[in-house]
């Protein structure tokens, strides 16, 4: 999940910097941008961890076995 909002918005801000540049007035401004980066990569960094920490889990049951 935290994959796919990251996702969406990497999305939403390749939009605007693409809509900013063909028509030259992008619709957010530079603080929602990095607002919108900053979200982003922390959704990006908390799946990440959770991938991390599952594949952890996983490992350790099968040593266990």
């Amino acid at each position: 999940m935290a994959f796919v909002i990251a996702a969406v918005l990497l999305v939403a801000f390749v939009a605007n910097v693409s809509i900013g540049a063909v028509t030259g007035t992008p619709i957010l401004g530079n603080v929602t941008e990095m607002v919108l980066l900053f979200t982003a990569s922390i959704a990006f960094v908390a799946g990440i961890l959770k991938r991390e920490a599952a594949a952890k889990r996983t490992k350790k049951d099968s040593n266990q076995v």
